[in-house]
């Protein structure tokens, strides 16, 4: 193909993005581009794993063990919130979000920034829900790379997140019993 034909034919994939993103979003601004690169990035990070995982010749499990899945759930939860809400991870969120307030014990609540490129960075970095997938994914990987090294960390998590869940309930049964 010559230059001129690459051109074209990139002037109207351009075009052909520009009217979907219009056409989906209508008055609202959903920044499309952005999903799509998140999710060319989420592929390339998979894919690097698992070509590694490949590499190794690790096989792969019949099915995952259902102590690993429940594990990997709560271990997913646990580091995901803390990557998208913890105060003492705040300074990783920053160049993509602003703060905005407190959000629950030790969590904050933070917007992405508008600016193009940021704003699905900030989505991701800050949504528990979007960040648990990546997470989960990591976990996955690291499980079959490094199984106990993993479950190890993946233990520590779960452990904080029961100690969260304990901390929660004790200021709760505290705040009853002294009627604040």
């Amino acid at each position: 193909m010559s230059t001129s034909t690459d051109r074209r034919l990139g002037r109207r994939a351009q075009a052909f993005l520009r009217r979907t993103g219009r056409g989906y979003a209508g008055t609202h601004d959903r920044p499309l581009r952005g999903y799509l690169a998140a999710m060319t990035a989420f592929g390339a990070y998979t894919a690097g794993w698992a070509t590694v995982v490949r590499l190794r010749g690790r096989p792969l499990p019949d099915r995952p063990q259902p102590w690993d899945v429940l594990l990997t759930s709560v271990a997913t939860f646990r580091l995901s919130r803390l990557i998208s809400k913890a105060s003492v991870t705040s300074p990783l969120r920053a160049p993509f979000t602003t703060y905005v307030g407190p959000q629950g014990p030790a969590e904050l609540h933070e917007e992405a920034r508008p600016e193009t490129g940021r704003d699905t960075v900030g989505e991701l970095m800050t949504c528990p829900f979007c960040m648990s997938v990546w997470v989960a994914s990591t976990l996955t990987a690291g499980q079959l790379l490094w199984p106990r090294a993993t479950r190890v960390a993946m233990g520590a998590a779960t452990a904080l997140a029961g100690a969260d869940a304990l901390q929660l309930a004790y200021g709760t049964l505290v705040s009853r019993a002294t009627d604040d």
